[in-house]
C-alpha cells in the first residue's frame, strides 16, 4: 500500500534515524521538534512498523519501543538478537549479540524478545563525567 508523506512522518522517521536506539512513543514525542499529538505519533509508529521500516521491541514492562530495522529477515522481522533497555535515558539498543537457544522437542520459536535492563554505556559515562 502507497502512504503519502506528512510532516509527522517525516519528523519521526528523523528522530529514529538519528540514533542507534530504539525509542519510546513518549522519547520520541520529547524530541520530534514539530507539535505532533501522541496520538499521530503512535499511528505513524504502527505504520512504519507494518510496513518493515521500524521493528518493535516490548520490554518486561510492556512499553513499546521501536527502531529503524537493520539487517531485517523480512518485514518486521529482525535477525534475533538482545536488546538493552536503560532505565536512565529511556532508550533501548540492539546488541549484537545472536540469541541462540535449544529448545524441547516439539516446540517452535515464531518470535524472540530478550532485552537486558540497566544503565547504558553512555548514561554511565555521563554520571563519570559529572563526578
Amino acid at each position: 500500500m502507497i502512504r503519502r508523506h506528512t510532516p509527522a512522518k517525516e519528523a519521526v522517521l528523523a528522530v529514529l534515524s538519528s540514533t542507534a536506539k530504539a525509542m519510546s512513543q513518549d522519547a520520541i514525542e520529547r524530541r520530534i521538534g514539530i507539535d505532533v499529538d501522541r496520538a499521530t505519533i503512535y499511528r505513524v509508529l504502527n505504520r512504519f512498523y507494518e510496513d518493515g521500516i521500524v521493528h518493535k521491541i516490548v520490554a518486561e514492562d510492556g512499553k513499546q519501543y521501536f527502531a529503524v530495522c537493520q539487517k531485517c529477515e523480512g518485514p518486521n522481522e529482525p535477525l534475533p538478537h538482545f536488546h538493552f533497555r536503560c532505565t536512565q535515558c529511556e532508550t533501548i539498543q540492539c546488541l549484537p549479540i545472536p540469541v541462540q537457544f535449544t529448545l524441547a522437542e516439539g516446540y517452535q520459536v515464531d518470535h524472540v524478545n530478550c532485552v537486558l535492563t540497566g544503565v547504558c554505556k553512555d548514561c554511565q559515562e555521563d554520571a563519570f563525567n559529572l563526578h
